[in-house]
């Protein structure tokens, strides 16, 4: 750290130092989307000189197939999981997850703790060490009946002895829940765009002793709360954070479900600044 003998000027140049460093950035989409949903906040981290990589899970965005014909949560996840393991040498990614995507990010906070920087949560579902990652899941669904979820559509598939659900927004949910602060043009991309997903309900690493605090929780962490998120509420989101000590919390005010959009420019320099302070 700098003595408080540092003039104007140095303190100008490290200051100039930290904004030109270069972080690796991975981003990791919610239910339903792709790597599309991050077309802004990537453009605006590439600009800034970053290397970004926005990905789509199994069977979402632009990858072939359909999501019950993805196995398992873990196979949901490998593109996420392939990603960090990739990492060249010492090199940490900035690993940042919106909505379903906090439990792929928890899932890789546990295999490759050494590989992340910080993992960064964007409104999104928070797993705790030492529970099921079912467990998140099931406390944001209390009180949720089918009413809330007006023209989603939900649908049973697989064993029916031991079946699944695949989940899709319908057309209203998203411009009155999901999108409703959003650009009009953003809403209509998620219209024309988004996919079924399996939620993965009776999953085998979904509901087993997966997270420990000795992996997952070393892992530096900062959850961004959206504040005007109407599907999963802020107070919610930061019950989340309780489950996590030491997690830094940031807000985002006017944000609803969908940051990339609705709160891009704040989003993305915010990103910039965790990344910075944790790498």
């Amino acid at each position: 750290m700098s003595s408080p003998e540092t003039t104007t000027d140095q303190s100008g140049s490290n200051k100039q130092q930290r904004r030109r460093r270069r972080h690796h950035f991975i981003l990791v989409h919610g239910v339903c989307h792709g790597a599309w949903c991050w077309y802004r906040v990537a453009t605006a981290l590439s600009s800034a000189g970053h290397r970004v990589t926005a990905l789509d899970m199994a069977a979402c965005g632009a990858r072939p197939g359909r999501a019950d014909e993805v196995p398992s949560f873990e196979r949901y996840t490998a593109p996420l999981l392939d990603a960090v393991a990739d990492q060249d040498g010492e090199e940490k990614a900035v690993v940042v997850a919106h909505s379903f995507g906090g439990q792929s990010l928890a899932l890789a906070m546990e295999k490759h703790p050494e590989k992340i920087a910080v993992a960064v949560f964007v409104t999104a579902t928070m797993p705790a060490a030492g529970k099921s990652m079912s467990f998140a899941f099931k406390q944001l669904s209390q009180g949720k009946d089918a009413d809330f979820f007006m023209d989603c559509t939900i649908r049973t598939i697989g064993d029916p002895q031991n079946p699944d659900k695949t989940f899709l927004f319908g057309p209203e949910y998203l411009a009155r829940r999901v999108y409703q602060l959003s650009p009009p043009e953003d809403l209509a991309l998620a219209m024309s765009t988004v996919r079924p997903s399996r939620r993965f309900l009776n999953d085998a690493t979904m509901n087993g002793d997966v997270l420990t605090e000795g992996r997952y929780g070393t892992v530096r962490r900062v959850y961004v709360v959206a504040e005007e998120d109407e599907w999963k509420p802020a107070e919610i989101q930061r019950l989340m954070v309780s489950w996590n000590p030491g997690t830094e919390v940031r807000a985002l005010q006017g944000a609803d479900h969908m940051p990339m959009f609705s709160k891009a420019r704040e989003l993305s320099e915010l990103l910039m600044e965790i990344a910075n302070k944790y790498s």
